[in-house]
């Protein structure tokens, strides 16, 4: 057999070299081909090249464990080993021979941590098949020694290992060391080696086989004398078999015998105990039917036990208390009384609840008894309701027919009184639970009684605001301004306006005192009442911040829902609904003292319709309850009589604008435009909260009928239109811009009028440039016009446009033209009102007239080039010393 490189000394150095430091030693290393091509039909590789590798298996020793690697060395660019790939043995799981390589010398090695990579292993391909099993005994030999288990073979004929591994077994000199020093012992391979597959028998059993095998073989030689000798003993051993029994009949008798005897006893013993059974059975049955009566008799008793309770219960909740039903039926309302009217109240409903079927048990329900009880029951509520009722209407009544007789509780000349309603509603939180309790007995009552609680309260509301309104009126000294602003005529009239700051704090303390006022008589009325509505004012707000401290928890009757347990979601719709309707019968009529304030405060300064509305506003803003809802009623009914009112006077101050267009020529700049800045800048002033849109909404109907006015007038005279215009409009521009700065409508009027104002002054100026030039102009004009049609160089040849043409024309126009210029400022200067305009319409009209005449120049350049004309710097220097 060739040499195996596993033998070889200098590859066992090479890979030595190669891992030295890792304190790992060599126990075998061999050359191998490495490949990851499948086998096809043919036994050759596919795609990928053979590359030599060396694999060698290495140990560790770590304390008392061993452990075993396999290590991949490749060549170097040099051919010195190096190391690749290091696998460690104890993950090795399977051993497989590839059945596809017909030399069988491939194998692939499966370590199951690296099950979860997707390239395919190696494939290990040997030299020869002994090369091959070498390597694999190795591998198998060091997994049973250090690692105590053997990995999965397949594609290995175990036969033909177990053969070979027995053919090629070496002997290896091992030392023991004994008293006279150490003596060599022959030992097999064989002994050193695993078992490769489980079915493998050991040598001592091989050896146990044959020895069996050889025992029975020697037999066969001698048939004949075995079959002899068979027969013999056979026969010995019938003989022995009869004679045995025979001797054994006297002892079979007397088995026989007991055997007799003990049938006869058990039959005795089965005949007594049939006839105990049947005793027994009866025994039972009587037991039984006992047990049965006694069953029955003390159900009975428990039921009939069962039976008293129930009825004595049942008589309880038909028992009606004396004391009670007095209360019930002809009980005193007064405030001591209320205690046990309250109690009364509350034994009522708990005792026709205790008669529903759902607290009631379904059998009772049509019990005559039960039937007769609950009409009492009912008979006794509707009577206690309708006292009740009668009894709250008069009282209503006659708690306000007293405060309103007595005068001390309003407002009086020369002294303005806060309505004080803590007496009222104290008085009226005595019956709260009373009310309470007749809601839940009947709700239907509750109708009449929110009416008569709403006709009583509100006269007493509606005298409390007029007289406090009239009061406010009456106390409140402000002079009244006149509401012409913008009236064409009394140019100096308006230029003092009085302070009529006390009409809107006056209207901001009548809502200061009645808003709060509603707002909580609309939260007592609703709490009052059983309204099942969300809380009025949110937690912790008051709308306007000057609630007083005694009214803070006006609204809070310090009682229980009773009926807290019930759903209440499908309830608050509908509830809100009625309580609203309700709170227009209790308020209404109020709104009329407001605004009676603001038609006064109108009247005095129509201006500070801007301040009431937005203080209105901002009240309005705080009102969220849904409970609160005519008050958010009322406060948006002012502010549309604000905003009309506001409106009217917007109107007339239109009106008073259009009136100057009915005037005969006017001149200069028209009245209203200055006047309309110092209504702006009063208006301005009076701007509180949210009332922007409405002063925005003004200034857009006055500067759009403004400027309207100012086009209508303008084109009764067109001859002086653009003077009229650019005058008026830079009026406008002079006297608003501090505002324009700080309004964004105004600031859009603004440039309105400033582009107005550069339109008239380009109109004018145009104007008084044709006029002085009238010729040099129109010269270029046809110049220009005809450029469209032929090139520059023809237009001299025509008619009109001759160079004796052009300098015809050059003479009558440029000759004196220092006198033209002085002419066209004086004309600028003539029709001007407005003397502090000049300067800078000069300026644009110089501009004007330099860029015009620029234009002129290059016509001239280009169609005549060899005519020479005054230049434009010329004119220039001749326009600046003027």
């Amino acid at each position: 057999m060739a040499k195996s490189s596993a033998d070889d000394e200098e590859l066992r150095r090479a890979c030595e070299a190669a891992i030295e430091g890792t304190k790992q030693k060599i126990v075998m290393s061999i050359r191998v081909a490495k490949g990851r091509g499948m086998w096809g039909k043919s036994g050759k590789l596919g795609r990928n090249m053979a590359k030599p590798r060396v694999l060698a298996l290495s140990t560790k020793a770590k304390g008392q464990r061993t452990k075993a690697f396999l290590r991949v060395l490749k060549y170097s660019t040099g051919g010195v080993l190096e190391p690749a790939k290091l696998y460690k043995l104890k993950h090795l799981s399977k051993v497989e021979v590839i059945t596809n390589d017909p030399s069988g010398c491939t194998f692939t090695l499966g370590f199951d941590n690296l099950r979860g990579k997707s390239v395919a292993p190696p494939q290990w391909t040997m030299r020869n098949i002994d090369d091959r099993n070498r390597l694999l005994l190795c591998i198998l030999n060091i997994c049973k020694d250090v690692l105590g288990r053997l990995p999965k073979v397949v594609g290995i004929d175990v036969v033909e290992m177990a053969l070979w591994a027995k053919e090629n077994t070496p002997t290896v000199t091992t030392q023991r060391n004994q008293q006279d020093g150490p003596v060599a012992a022959t030992v097999t391979e064989s002994d050193l080696k695993v078992t490769v597959e489980r079915e493998l028998v050991s040598q001592a059993e091989e050896e146990d086989m044959e020895a069996l095998l050889g025992t029975y073989v020697m037999g066969i030689g001698e048939a004949e004398a075995f079959s002899e000798r068979l027969k013999r003993e056979l026969l010995a051993l019938e003989a022995a078999n009869v004679h045995a029994i025979l001797e054994s009949e006297p002892m079979v008798d007397e088995v026989l015998q007991g055997l007799e005897a003990a049938t006869n006893c058990v039959d005795d013993m089965d005949e007594w105990l049939g006839i105990f059974n049947v005793k027994l059975r009866h025994m039972r049955e009587d037991i039984e039917s006992i047990e049965t009566r006694n069953n029955k008799l003390e159900m009975q008793s428990v039921n009939n036990k069962s039976l008293i309770e129930e009825l004595d219960r049942l008589l309880e909740r038909l028992c009606v208390p004396s004391e009670y039903a007095a209360c019930l039926t002809g009980g005193s309302f007064d405030e001591a009384r209320m205690l046990q009217n309250v109690e009364a109240c509350e034994w009522l409903t708990g005792a026709l609840r205790g008669l529903e079927v759902p607290n009631l048990d379904p059998i009772y329900a049509n019990m005559r008894a039960v039937r007769e009880k609950r009409a009492e029951l009912e008979k006794l509520k509707t009577t206690f309701v309708r006292r009740a009722s009668e009894f709250l209407r008069s009282y209503f009544a006659s708690l306000v027919d007293f405060m309103i007789s007595d005068k001390s509780y309003f407002s009086q000349r020369g002294q303005l009184k806060r309505p004080d309603h803590a007496d009222l509603r104290y008085k009226c939180r005595t019956y709260a639970r009373l009310l309470q309790h007749l809601k839940s007995l009947d709700k239907k009552c509750l109708g009449t009684l929110r009416k008569a609680y709403c006709s009583s309260l509100n006269l007493l509301l509606r005298r409390e605001a007029r007289e406090f309104a009239n009061e406010l009126r009456a106390s409140t000294k402000a002079s009244r301004n006149p509401s012409v602003w913008l009236e064409g005529s009394s140019g100096s009239g308006h230029s003092g306006h009085s302070d009529t700051s006390p009409v809107s704090d006056a209207y901001a303390k009548m809502l200061t005192i009645f808003i709060p006022l509603l707002v909580d008589e609309s939260s007592f009325f609703a709490h009052f009442m059983c309204f099942e509505v969300p809380t009025l004012v949110p937690p912790g707000g008051v709308p306007n911040g000057n609630r007083s401290d005694d009214d803070t928890n006006d609204d809070d009757l310090g009682i229980m829902d009773i009926d807290e347990n019930d759903s209440k979601a499908d309830k608050n719709s509908a509830d809100l609904a009625t309580l609203n309707e309700a709170l227009q019968e209790l308020l209404n009529g109020i709104q009329e003292d407001f605004y009676a304030v603001v038609d006064w405060a109108y009247k005095i300064d129509p201006l500070r319709c801007i301040s009431m509305h937005g203080i209105t506003e901002r009240y309005l803003s705080g009102q969220k309850a849904d409970a609160a809802g005519f008050v958010r009623l009322l406060l948006g009914d002012l502010e549309s009589r604000i905003s009309m009112q506001f409106g009217r006077f917007v109107d007339e101050a239109c009106h008073q604008i259009e009136r100057n267009e009915r005037n005969v020529r006017q001149m200069g700049v028209l009245s209203y435009i200055p006047r309309f800045a110092t209504l702006a800048t009063r208006m301005e002033q009076y701007i509180q909260g949210q009332s922007r849109d409405l002063v925005d909404q003004a200034y857009t109907k006055f500067v759009s009928i403004m400027f309207v006015t100012l086009e209508k007038i303008a084109q009764t005279d067109p001859k002086y239109a653009d003077i009229f215009l650019l005058e008026n409009y830079a009026a406008f521009q002079n006297s608003l811009y501090d505002l324009a700065n700080v309004v964004p409508t105004l600031a859009k009027f603004y440039h309105q009028a400033s582009e107005a104002y550069e339109q008239a002054c380009t109109r004018h100026i145009s104007m008084i440039i044709y006029y002085q030039f009238e010729r040099l102009f129109q010269f270029a004009r046809k110049i220009e016009d005809l450029m469209y049609t032929i090139t520059p160089e023809e237009i001299p040849f025509q008619l009109g446009l001759s160079k004796m043409d052009l300098r015809k024309m050059l003479k009558s126009s440029l000759s004196g033209v220092d006198k033209s210029i002085a002419a066209m400022y004086k004309k600028l200067q003539k029709n001007l009102t407005s003397e502090e305009l000049l300067p800078s319409l000069w300026d644009k009209c110089k501009k004007e007239f330099l860029d015009k005449y620029d234009s002129f120049a290059q016509l001239v350049a280009k169609v005549y080039p060899n005519e020479t004309i005054p230049s434009v710097a010329e004119m220039r220097d001749l326009l600046a010393s003027m």
